[in-house]
Protein backbone atom coordinates (compact mmCIF):
# COMPACT_ATOMS: atom_id res chain seq x y z
CA UNK A 1 0.00 0.00 0.00
CA UNK A 2 1.76 3.28 -1.20
CA UNK A 3 0.49 6.76 -0.24
CA UNK A 4 0.80 9.53 -2.05
CA UNK A 5 1.02 12.80 -0.66
CA UNK A 6 0.19 16.42 -2.23
CA UNK A 7 2.50 19.51 -2.07
CA UNK A 8 -0.32 21.22 -0.15
CA UNK A 9 -0.57 18.52 2.64
CA UNK A 10 3.50 18.29 2.99
CA UNK A 11 3.02 22.38 3.39
CA UNK A 12 0.68 21.67 6.19
CA UNK A 13 2.51 19.73 8.13
CA UNK A 14 5.75 21.64 7.92
CA UNK A 15 3.74 24.71 8.67
CA UNK A 16 2.44 22.64 11.76
CA UNK A 17 5.71 21.70 13.05
CA UNK A 18 7.12 25.14 12.63
CA UNK A 19 4.63 25.75 14.69
CA UNK A 20 5.05 23.42 17.19
CA UNK A 21 8.42 23.91 17.07
CA UNK A 22 8.46 27.73 17.86
CA UNK A 23 6.10 27.37 21.01
CA UNK A 24 8.54 24.95 21.93
CA UNK A 25 11.08 27.15 21.73
CA UNK A 26 9.28 29.72 23.39
CA UNK A 27 8.27 27.65 26.39
CA UNK A 28 11.44 26.30 26.96
CA UNK A 29 13.38 29.81 27.14
CA UNK A 30 16.23 29.71 29.64
CA UNK A 31 14.92 33.04 30.30
CA UNK A 32 11.95 31.75 31.65
CA UNK A 33 13.32 29.09 33.85
CA UNK A 34 16.03 31.24 35.63
CA UNK A 35 13.39 33.90 36.50
CA UNK A 36 10.65 31.77 37.74
CA UNK A 37 13.06 30.04 40.04
CA UNK A 38 14.48 33.27 41.30
CA UNK A 39 11.49 34.54 41.99
CA UNK A 40 10.24 31.27 43.56
CA UNK A 41 13.37 30.70 45.93
CA UNK A 42 13.11 34.60 46.46
CA UNK A 43 9.93 34.48 47.84
CA UNK A 44 10.74 31.94 50.38
CA UNK A 45 13.90 33.38 51.25
CA UNK A 46 11.54 37.05 51.58
CA UNK A 47 9.00 35.15 54.21
CA UNK A 48 12.42 33.86 55.95
CA UNK A 49 13.45 37.22 56.17
CA UNK A 50 10.03 38.87 57.64
CA UNK A 51 10.39 35.62 60.27
CA UNK A 52 13.82 35.78 61.41
CA UNK A 53 14.33 36.01 65.45
CA UNK A 54 16.35 38.14 67.26
CA UNK A 55 18.96 35.13 67.34
CA UNK A 56 19.38 35.30 63.80
CA UNK A 57 19.71 38.80 63.56
CA UNK A 58 22.73 38.73 66.13
CA UNK A 59 24.73 35.66 64.17
CA UNK A 60 24.10 38.25 61.02
CA UNK A 61 25.76 41.17 63.07
CA UNK A 62 22.25 42.66 63.20
CA UNK A 63 21.67 42.85 59.27
CA UNK A 64 18.78 40.68 57.93
CA UNK A 65 20.57 38.86 55.25
CA UNK A 66 17.65 36.96 54.48
CA UNK A 67 15.15 39.84 53.95
CA UNK A 68 18.00 41.60 51.62
CA UNK A 69 18.84 38.60 49.38
CA UNK A 70 15.38 37.55 49.38
CA UNK A 71 14.34 40.85 47.74
CA UNK A 72 17.43 40.79 45.25
CA UNK A 73 16.26 37.77 44.65
CA UNK A 74 13.15 38.54 43.35
CA UNK A 75 14.10 41.92 41.85
CA UNK A 76 16.51 39.39 39.55
CA UNK A 77 13.76 37.21 38.49
CA UNK A 78 11.22 40.07 37.88
CA UNK A 79 13.84 41.41 35.73
CA UNK A 80 14.07 37.58 33.53
CA UNK A 81 10.76 37.59 33.13
CA UNK A 82 10.28 41.33 31.92
CA UNK A 83 13.44 40.70 30.01
CA UNK A 84 11.80 37.66 28.21
CA UNK A 85 7.88 39.86 27.99
CA UNK A 86 9.66 42.95 25.81
CA UNK A 87 12.30 40.62 23.98
CA UNK A 88 10.34 37.63 23.28
CA UNK A 89 12.39 34.75 21.02
CA UNK A 90 12.20 35.29 16.97
CA UNK A 91 10.59 33.02 15.09
CA UNK A 92 12.51 30.66 12.85
CA UNK A 93 11.85 32.10 8.81
CA UNK A 94 9.79 29.18 7.08
CA UNK A 95 11.97 29.18 4.49
CA UNK A 96 15.44 28.25 6.94
CA UNK A 97 16.36 24.92 6.83
CA UNK A 98 19.04 24.18 9.62
CA UNK A 99 22.87 23.40 8.67
CA UNK A 100 21.93 25.31 4.92
CA UNK A 101 24.45 28.62 5.81
CA UNK A 102 26.27 29.55 3.72
CA UNK A 103 29.83 28.73 4.22
CA UNK A 104 32.90 31.49 3.30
Amino acid sequence: MSEFYSDKDVQREVTELQGKSATAARLFDIRRIIGGLFVVYGVIVTIAGFTASDADLDKAEGVNINLWTGLGMLALGVFFLVWLKLRPVAPVPPDAVPGDEPRE
